[in-house]
C-alpha cells in the first residue's frame, strides 16, 4: 500500500480502536505508526495490541511502527476531608508531609521530592492550572503558598511545577515495568514523559541497549532550556503540548514548537507535533477549521510525524479523524507553496559522508528526471540523513531489518520494505531497482538513485551513490 504522503501519522490506541478490525481500518486511513498508552493500559492488554498490529501488518505487507509511551511520574496532592475546598485568590495555603485529610488552610503533598526542590517564589500549579499558587516559604516539610489565581481544589488533583527541577529522575517503578513488558514484545519507539534534563535519559538508555528507538517528550519549561543536549541524547522528539501549554504561557507554545522542530531536524531526529490536533473529532464527524490550520501549520513547518490522541483512542469518529489528517497533509503537500517553504528550512549539511551523500542525492534528484532515491540500510542511519534533506523524490528505505524498517516507518518521507540481503553491491542496485518497480515508484527504463554503504553491513558507513536505469 503506497503512501502518497511524506508526513506521518500516529494514531493511539484506545477503547475505540483496540480491535484488530478497527486497527486495520486506522491503517488503511492513514496511520502509519500506532501508539500504546501506558497510562491506560495493562500488560496484558499492551500484549494483545501489539499482538493485533503485527496481525495487521503481516496482512498489508508493510511494517508498521508501535509506540509504547510512558507515563512518567504523576504528581499529585492528597485527598481532602469534605472531597474538595474552596479558596480566595490572596490567602494562604500550606502543601505539607502530613497526611491527615486536608482543608481550606492545608493538604498533604504525598511527593517528598517536590517538599526538597520547592523555594520561595516558585509556582505550583494544580490541575492543569486552573490552580496557581506560589511558594513564599519552604523548608523541606511543609511550602506555605500564596493562592494566585483559581479558587477551588479537590482529592488527587495533579501538580506541575513550572519553576523548580526534580532531582529524582523520569522513570518511576510503574515506568521500569512498563518498560520491560513492552521491550519484550520487541515495540519500536519508547517515549520518555516529563523529561526535565538530558540525566533524565541515561536510566532509559541502560534498560533498552538499542532494542527500541528513545524518543523524548518535551512538555516542560526545564527541558526547552536544555533542547539540544536532550535532541542529542534522544532517537527522536515529540512536541507534546499538552503539559506544555499548562506549564508555559499558552502564547510561548507555537514558538517553542517551531524552535523544536527545526532544531530536531537539523540533528536528524525525527519530531512528532501532538495533543489536541483534532481535538473537535472526539465527538464530531468534521474538525474545526483552526484545527485544520493547526495540522496544515505542523506539515509546512516539516514535522516528521502528527500525532492523534483521543481522537483515535476515545473518540466516536477514530477512522474519520486519521482520514481527515492524511487528507490535510496530502493537501498541503501539493500546495504550490510547500516546496518552498520546506526548502527554506534546510539545514546545512554536517561534515560526514552520509551527509555529503545525502545532499548530492536530493540536489541529482533535483535535477535529474529520478523516479526514487533508494536507500539501502541496515540500522536506518541511511535512511534518516536522506530525509533529512527533505528531497521532492520519493524516498524508498529498504532494510534486511524488519525491526529497522518498523522504527523507520516514523521518519518524514520513507516508505519503507523489508527486503533479503544484499550479497554484494551489483545486487544492492538490482534489488533497488527490482522493489522500486514493485512499489510502484518506477517504471521500466526510469532512473532511481541508490545509496548504501560499502563494505555492506557497516553502521553508519554511507560512502556509494549510483545511478541506475531500471531494466525490464
Amino acid at each position: 500500500m503506497r503512501r502518497d504522503r511524506r508526513v506521518k501519522i500516529l494514531a493511539t490506541l484506545g477503547p475505540a480502536s483496540s480491535d484488530e478490525a478497527m486497527i486495520r481500518k486506522l491503517h488503511e486511513a492513514g496511520a502509519d505508526v500506532f501508539r500504546i498508552n501506558m497510562s491506560h493500559t495493562s500488560h496484558d492488554l499492551m500484549r494483545e495490541l501489539v499482538a493485533r498490529i503485527r496481525a495487521v501488518e503481516t496482512a498489508v505487507d508493510r511494517p508498521i511502527g508501535i509506540l509504547a509511551d510512558l507515563q512518567g511520574p504523576k504528581l499529585r496532592v492528597g485527598k481532602f476531608a469534605e472531597g474538595s475546598v474552596a479558596l480566595e485568590i490572596g490567602q494562604s495555603f500550606v502543601l505539607d508531609d502530613d497526611p491527615t485529610p486536608g482543608d481550606a488552610t492545608r493538604v498533604h503533598l504525598p511527593h517528598p521530592e517536590i517538599l526538597e526542590v520547592v523555594r520561595p517564589g516558585h509556582r505550583l500549579l494544580i490541575d492543569d492550572g486552573r490552580l496557581e499558587l506560589q511558594a513564599e516559604s519552604a523548608d523541606g516539610k511543609r511550602i506555605v503558598t500564596r493562592v494566585v489565581t483559581g479558587t477551588k481544589i479537590s482529592d488527587r488533583k495533579g501538580v506541575s511545577l513550572p519553576d523548580s527541577t526534580l532531582l529524582s529522575g523520569a522513570l518511576t517503578d510503574k515506568d521500569r515495568a512498563d518498560l520491560d513488558a513492552a521491550l519484550a514484545e520487541e515495540v519500536d519507539w519508547i517515549a520518555l514523559s516529563f523529561i526535565q534534563r538530558p540525566e533524565d535519559l541515561t536510566e532509559a538508555r541502560a534498560i533498552v541497549r538499542g532494542r527500541a528507538g528513545i524518543l523524548s517528550k518535551i512538555e516542560k519549561p526545564q527541558a526547552v532550556e536544555q533542547l539540544d543536549e536532550i535532541i542529542r541524547l534522544s532517537d527522536a522528539i515529540m512536541v507534546a503540548r499538552g503539559d506544555l501549554g499548562v506549564e508555559m504561557p499558552l502564547e510561548d507554545v507555537p514558538g517553542i514548537q517551531k524552535r523544536i522542530t527545526r532544531a530536531s531536524r537539523r540533528a536528524g531526529k525525527p519530531v512528532i507535533v501532538a495533543t489536541q490536533m483534532l481535538e473537535s473529532m472526539i465527538s464530531a464527524p468534521v474538525p474545526t477549521r483552526a484545527e485544520v490550520s493547526d495540522v496544515s501549520i505542523a506539515v509546512f513547518e516539516g514535522a516528521d510525524a502528527v500525532m492523534l490522541s483521543a481522537e483515535s483512542a476515545a473518540g466516536s469518529y477514530p477512522v474519520e479523524a486519521v482520514g481527515m489528517m492524511n487528507r490535510i497533509a496530502m493537501k498541503v503537500e501539493r500546495d504550490p507553496l510547500y516546496p518552498g517553504i520546506i526548502f527554506a528550512q534546510r539545514p546545512e549539511p554536517e561534515a560526514t559522508g552520509a551527509d555529503a551523500i545525502s545532499l548530492a542525492a536530493r540536489q541529482i534528484a533535483d535535477t535529474l528526471s529520478i523516479s526514487a532515491i533508494v536507500t539501502y540500510t541496515s540500522t536506518g542511519g541511511t535512511g534518516l540523513r536522506t530525509a533529512r534533506e527533505r528531497p521532492r523524490t520519493p524516498i524508498l528505505a529498504l532494510s534486511p531489518e524488519r525491526s529497522t524498517a518498523r522504527r523507520l516507518s516514523l521518519v518524514w518521507g520513507l516508505q519503507c520494505a523489508v527486503t533479503e540481503d544484499a550479497v554484494d553491491l551489483d545486487d544492492v542496485v538490482k534489488r533497488a531497482c527490482r522493489v522500486s518497480v514493485e512499489q510502484g515508484y518506477a517504471k521500466v527504463g526510469e532512473k532511481v538513485i541508490v545509496m548504501a554503504g560499502v563494505p555492506l553491513r557497516t553502521p553508519g558507513g554511507t560512502n556509494m551513490l549510483r545511478i541506475a536505469t531500471v531494466e525490464g
